[in-house]
This record gives structure tokens, C-alpha cells and sequence, in this order.
């Protein structure tokens, strides 16, 4: 191999860029070995084509070019073990973000998908098997007499980081039972996120499901619907009754048209 390399050449053998080579050089961060007094060229040693891994590694970590370059001339392993080791942890917590991120979006997709299909199938109360979820269940909201729906609502999203509750996920009303839900349909006994590593499980089993569209709290007479419809066929209703949102301000704008699923476990009396 020649004794020096152009800026051509040692971008060829060492895979970088010559934009990013005379950049490096107008740093500070990387220089040519020697420059023609005539011309200015640059050249590199080919020895420079192992040298400048130090800087491409670290730079494709994303580590800043202020700091590779504060380091290079002074490094030594105790200080580049330092440096790894904090991109390492930095690089934990972003993967804990995006792994979150995805949860949340997956959890959305599938839950708008599921009002889609309900809209079109347009079956009413149906009873369907329903597989587990698991979700995070928050205080007990203690609605006052004639307090408004957004106070409980808020004391939840005010508690919600020290529930560990991220309000990224979908949050439903849990009703204790269909007492309650009956005497009180827009007023849950607790609101619950649709967390997937939440420790309380949606149990799998038969439910008695209903939709509806309206606002928050808005069902008409659907639990009364709901009650008559186990009657009438002799279901015994064994769960909390579950209040979610498959369609709502993510993405519909008008709340009329918010697509709610009223659900509660049954069985056979």
C-alpha cells in the first residue's frame, strides 16, 4: 500500500465519507497526516485507517463530536469504560421508552381496529368470549353527590405517576358490580388503565357485551338493556362491569360519536 492516501482513497478503504473526512479535519477531530503546501490536499497513512475507528465508533453510538473530541488525545480504558458505561444507561432508559412507546401504540391500534369491527358487524348486546388483559386499577374514586365526572378523573391523572399509571394507555371505569353500575353508569367505582403490565387481569371468559356512541359517561339505557338481556336469557352476571373507549378523541373529533364498550362476565344460572 502507498505511503499516503488522498482523501479519495482513505475515504474508500475506511468506508467514511470524504464530506465527513474534511469536516472532521475543520474541527479538529481528525486530521490528515500532512497536507501539500502547495495545493492544501490532504493525506492520510494508512495507519489512520485503524486510528479513525476511534472516532466512528463512538460517533455512530451517538456519542457528541465534543466529547470524542475532548477525549482523544487523553483516553485510556478507565475513561472510556466511563464514557460506554453512561451511553450504556442513557441507551437502557431510551429502550425502556420505545419499548413503552410501541406498547401504547400497539394497545391503540388494536383497540380502534376492535370499534371497527364492531361497527361493522352492528350486532347490538352479543355475548363473546373475551381473552385476558391484564390492566392497572387506580384508587377509589368516591363520587360525591352531584360532583362532576372530571374530578375523580383528575385526582386519577393527578396520581397517575406515583400509581406508576402511564396516561399513554387507554383508561377505562371499573365498576364493582352491576349494582353500581346500574345505580350510577357514568360515575365508576374506580378508573383502570389498559396497561399490559398492570398486575389485575381482565379474567378470560363469556362476556355480555354492548356498544354504544356518546360522550364520556353518556349511555342512555343501555346498562338497563344490558340487565334485561341477561334476564331474558337466564345469565347470571358474575364480574365488575367494564366501561372503555374503542373510539375516542385519538380519533374522532365529534364526542357524540365517541364508541364505548359496556362489558361484564356471565355464565349460565
Amino acid at each position: 500500500m502507498k505511503e499516503f492516501l488522498s482523501v479519495k482513497e482513505f475515504s474508500m478503504f475506511s468506508g467514511i465519507e470524504a464530506t465527513t473526512l474534511r469536516y472532521w479535519d475543520e474541527i479538529g477531530l481528525f486530521s490528515p497526516a500532512k497536507r501539500d503546501p502547495e495545493n492544501n490536499y490532504r493525506y492520510y497513512t494508512p495507519q489512520q485507517i485503524i486510528a479513525v475507528k476511534f472516532v466512528t465508533l463512538l460517533s455512530n453510538l451517538d456519542i457528541p463530536l465534543k466529547t470524542i473530541g475532548q477525549i482523544s488525545n487523553h483516553r485510556d480504558p478507565d475513561k472510556i469504560l466511563d464514557l460506554i458505561s453512561q451511553k450504556e444507561s442513557a441507551l437502557d432508559m431510551e429502550m425502556r421508552r420505545l419499548r413503552e412507546a410501541y406498547s401504547i401504540l400497539h394497545t391503540r391500534r388494536e383497540l380502534i381496529r376492535q370499534g371497527m369491527r364492531e361497527d361493522a358487524q352492528a350486532q347490538g348486546i352479543v355475548v363473546r368470549r373475551m381473552p385476558e388483559k391484564a390492566f392497572v386499577l387506580g384508587p377509589p374514586c368516591n363520587f360525591k353527590e352531584g360532583q362532576p365526572f372530571y374530578e375523580p378523573f383528575m385526582r386519577f391523572c393527578k396520581h397517575a405517576k406515583e400509581l406508576r399509571i402511564n396516561l399513554g394507555y387507554p383508561i377505562g371505569g371499573y365498576h364493582e358490580g352491576m349494582e353500581t353500575f346500574l345505580q350510577s353508569p357514568g360515575q365508576p367505582d374506580h378508573f383502570f388503565s389498559l396497561d399490559p403490565t398492570g398486575t389485575r387481569k381482565w379474567v378470560e371468559g363469556e362476556y355480555l357485551l354492548a356498544h354504544t356512541r356518546g360522550y364520556y359517561g353518556e349511555f342512555g339505557d343501555m346498562p338497563a338493556q344490558m340487565e334485561a338481556y341477561a334476564k331474558e336469557r337466564s345469565l347470571r352476571i358474575v364480574g365488575p362491569v367494564y366501561t372503555l373507549y374503542l373510539h375516542d378523541e385519538i380519533c374522532i373529533k365529534a364526542h357524540s360519536q365517541y364508541l364505548v364498550q359496556l362489558s361484564v362476565q356471565v355464565a349460565k344460572r
